[in-house]
């Protein structure tokens, strides 16, 4: 299972009311293709992402750099090869306004972005309709590379996420997916 494709267009799920962990499952084509766990209370994140519920077979590490860190970057590495696949760096006192990340490669250089649909929709999201789904832009080299759009569910976190276009890692785009179900979580 572990030279499976890494997919690029899939739904990533994280359901609302967990107390002691979080759990993430990525599908594609309605098939559970990957699962992360992420343990709660802990003072620097680590996200492991799986093959399955079974969790033997790691594919993917997320991993916070510091422990408490408002602008937090999270590296991530291929559990397979040890590759340092890159960066994911949320841009703390912008992402109050509008959720903003940078995008890194191996060698931490920044690479493309991802920025919530709009600055007054995500703004009146914040203050007023929780409700109101949010859309993501990935952009990588100046150009478009995906979207992560957020699907509206009682009990569930919902992206539809497509990252396609080829200017993107797969590893890096499921990583931040399953990133901004984790931060988007813990807003809401």
């Amino acid at each position: 299972m572990t030279s499976e494709p890494w997919p690029d267009r899939y739904q990533a799920e994280k359901p609302m009311f967990r107390f002691f962990w979080s759990t993430y499952t990525i599908k594609s084509n309605g098939r559970l293709c990957l699962y992360a766990r992420q343990k709660a209370f802990r003072f620097k994140e680590t996200i492991n992402v799986y093959t399955d519920t079974t969790q033997t077979h790691c594919r993917l590490h997320i991993s916070a750099r510091n422990v408490i860190d408002f602008s937090a970057t999270y590296d991530v590495t291929d559990a397979t090869t040890g590759e340092r696949v890159g960066s994911l760096q949320r841009q703390g006192v912008r992402s109050f306004l509008r959720d903003s990340w940078i995008i890194n490669d191996g060698y931490n250089q920044p690479i493309g972005a991802i920025q919530e649909d709009s600055t007054m929709l995500a703004l009146f999201r914040r203050v007023f309709l929780r409700w109101i789904p949010q859309t993501f832009q990935i952009t990588v080299g100046g150009h478009p590379a995906g979207t992560i759009r957020q699907k509206f569910r009682f009990f569930k976190l919902t992206y539809d996420v497509d990252h396609e276009h080829g200017h993107l890692d797969n590893r890096l785009g499921l990583a931040a997916s399953i990133l901004l179900l984790a931060i988007e979580g813990r807003q809401t």
